[in-house]
């Protein structure tokens, strides 16, 4: 029995749009709330979200039985957290702040079984496997796992061409908070400068036949960011949608 085909994987390397929408709360009942929501993908953030290990497959069980893909954002570029997140049933993970290939290439070996990779073969007990009904998970693992990269500093856009030649990787993120902060603009992602350097690298992304995706917290950077030709889009974070909408109805009524 081999593993499940990766849909959200499938989708990218067939060009559709990946609508998607961040998960903040690091609580499977608001993650299975937002998996009704009609997203095509939903990412479990472990690098600001207060999540551990338990709280990310947890999660994961709370989205199973969604259509929506759940994609885990792990806090660092470390082997032993990625290989956490894939025996926990992961099969998309997102790793922040690339910087070069050789991190890039080293991310893709973490994803993958030797002996092209270095995962530790472990897995047989864990989630990924439906703890051990997967007879061909080790075998069949490899190809399912979709990688995605953050590329969001200076040192990052510096080294885009290059991280682009890694075999392996599905998509590459670019993060216009950090961006826009090491390049001087204190998170101002609208600003001109942002703009022309974040269009830049998603049109490079697109050419070099891998998926480029990004985060837009406000209509109108969504819209230029799809402009731009975004694949795989987040459109929100769960945290500030209950906020914005709960602070909007205590103003209305408070009003009256």
């Amino acid at each position: 029995m081999a593993v499940p085909t990766n849909p959200f994987k499938q989708a990218l390397a067939n060009g559709e749009r990946q609508i998607g929408c961040w998960l903040s709360f690091a609580e499977a009942p608001a993650a299975e709330i937002m998996g009704t929501a009609g997203f095509d993908w939903l990412v479990i953030d472990g690098e600001h979200g207060p999540n551990d290990i338990r709280s990310i497959r947890d999660q994961l069980m709370a989205l199973q039985a969604s259509d929506s893909h759940a994609v885990v954002r792990v806090p660092v570029s470390e082997t032993w957290i990625l290989k956490q997140v894939l025996d926990a049933g992961a099969q998309t993970v997102l790793v922040p702040i690339i910087e070069s290939a050789e991190q890039a290439r080293e991310v893709v070996r973490a994803c993958q079984y030797p002996p092209h990779g270095t995962r530790g073969v472990g897995a047989t007990a864990a989630r990924a496997t439906g703890f051990g009904s997967v007879s061909e998970y080790i075998q069949t693992a490899d190809q399912q796992i979709c990688v995605l990269l953050q590329v969001e500093n200076r040192a990052g856009i510096a080294a885009l061409d290059e991280i682009l030649t890694v075999e392996g990787v599905d998509g590459v993120f670019i993060g216009p908070a950090d961006l826009s902060t090491d390049m001087g603009f204190q998170g101002n992602a609208a600003h001109p400068q942002v703009r022309q350097v974040i269009a830049d690298a998603l049109s490079r992304i697109s050419a070099s036949g891998k998926a480029p995706g990004i985060l837009g917290i406000s209509e109108e950077a969504t819209q230029s960011y799809l402009d731009m030709g975004a694949q795989f889009l987040a459109v929100g974070i769960d945290v500030l949608l209950l906020v914005q909408s709960a602070r909007a109805l205590a103003a209305h009524w408070k009003a009256k």
